[in-house]
């Protein structure tokens, strides 16, 4: 059997690879959540209750039924998710 020398290997295994991809993350689009105001995207704040957020923002689009101990909630708005955990705001997410 012909021994095939170390670097002959690693540059054959090399070529034959293709190129390596990454992707780029843009992090300040990440960590820049917009702010909650007329300017930004109005949505409800942590603590307030169903009725409150069902008040001021109507019916969501989509209702989840309650998940898990405690359970949690999630209400579909066009730009936004709010999360409740019994009938209080815990979060809510804009929708990107």
């Amino acid at each position: 059997m012909k021994k095939i020398a170390p670097f002959t290997l690693a540059a054959a295994i090399s070529a034959a690879a293709p190129p390596a991809l990454a992707d780029t993350l843009l992090l300040d689009a990440i960590t820049q959540a917009p702010e909650n105001s007329q300017r930004g995207v109005p949505r409800p704040v942590r603590g307030q209750t169903m009725d409150e957020v069902y008040n001021n923002f109507g019916q969501p689009q989509t209702e989840y039924p309650p998940v898990g101990d405690p359970p949690i909630t999630r209400w579909v708005y066009d730009k936004f998710t709010v999360y409740f955990e019994y009938k209080r705001v815990i979060d809510t997410v804009v929708h990107r």
